[in-house]
């Protein structure tokens, strides 16, 4: 075991399989001498040349075009976005082409193509610079999406998603790549759709991923000491949904609290209430909670920007809402 930051994490992640497989290739802005916007690919133009760290131009449509060509062909790009928000602008061809060619070919074509980079409400970087993507390709065919939460998962996933035969996107938060954790020296990987039962119990299940697990773990230490014993579940998987791990805790707690920076309209909160209201509301002792965040664009203001993001004491006293809740 080794301590080293997520953004090392995914780095160690990344240069494994670019050595184990050399159809590997990076795409992206600045991604080549420069070491990528948040240094995850730093010092891999040196090692792997430039036909394998391919600096683009500021253009994400067309960049990531050529990327799910080369997945056509048999090549395993790895594309960069600067920032999440920045892949707007290649939302075409990200649901029209790597999402779905593998079914309009007929079978004819696999799609093993990797999306990520930095998203999340940063420290006031103003609205274009604060999207939680999550909310916008849930809903399109063909994609997995998946959230890292710590450097341990953060490397396995990166290298789950490059191995994978579908268009994985890996959403990374951009205030999460300094935190610090052990690493084991092995190689391992982490299942692309296996959800993460970060801390048993029994009275609440809190559904949660990506930097609000973070939140969520904090106001666990203040519910315990108050005598509640709840449940944490960093989901992981945004799509598909790990239903059989939600189930379990579900089933045992009867209680649901989701915690997301995410949108609440339409998010993924939306889909994870819509999922257990159809499958397990049997099961369900009080209506299901959802802490999402506020539906606006993230203020630049430091104090504003705070007030539109979900805060430990929030969660604290929704669970203390949920456990005192009376059929």
């Amino acid at each position: 075991m080794k301590e080293i930051l997520l953004f090392e994490a995914l780095r160690q992640g990344l240069e494994e399989e670019m050595d184990r497989d050399p159809k590997v290739l990076v795409i992206g802005e600045d991604v080549g001498h420069y070491g990528g916007s948040y240094k995850v690919t730093k010092g891999f133009a040196q090692k792997y040349g430039d036909l394998r760290l391919l600096d683009t131009p500021i253009a994400e449509n067309s960049f990531t075009g050529m990327a799910i060509g080369a997945a056509m062909t048999g090549l395993r790009p790895v594309v960069e976005g600067m920032n999440m928000g920045f892949l707007l602008l290649a939302f075409n061809q990200i649901a029209n082409n790597a999402g779905m060619l593998h079914y309009t070919s007929g079978g004819n074509f696999t799609i093993p193509i990797v999306i990520r980079g930095p998203g999340g409400v940063g420290r006031q970087l103003g609205a274009e610079h604060s999207q939680r993507l999550e909310s916008y390709f849930q809903s399109v065919p063909g994609l997995q999406m998946v959230a890292c939460s710590t450097p341990i998962n953060a490397k396995g996933l990166i290298k789950s998603a490059i191995r994978s035969e579908n268009p994985v996107i890996l959403f990374e938060h951009v205030l999460l790549y300094n935190l610090k954790q052990n690493v084991p020296d092995q190689e391992y990987l982490v299942c692309l759709e296996k959800a993460d039962v970060v801390r048993p119990g029994k009275d609440v299940t809190i559904l949660t991923y990506s930097r609000m697990r973070h939140h969520v773990l904090q106001a666990a230490k203040n519910l315990v000491y108050k005598g509640y014993d709840p449940e944490i579940i960093d989901i992981i998987s945004l799509k598909p949904l790990d239903l059989g791990t939600i189930a379990l805790s579900v089933k045992k707690t009867n209680k649901v609290l989701i915690v997301e920076e995410c949108m609440r309209t339409g998010g993924i909160g939306a889909s994870l209430r819509a999922a257990i209201i159809e499958h397990l509301f049997d099961y369900l002792d009080a209506p299901i909670a959802c802490l999402s965040s506020q539906d606006v664009p993230t203020p630049y203001s430091g104090p504003l920007e705070e007030l539109t993001v979900i805060q430990p004491a929030q969660i604290v006293q929704a669970v203390e809402d949920l456990c005192s809740f009376k059929l």
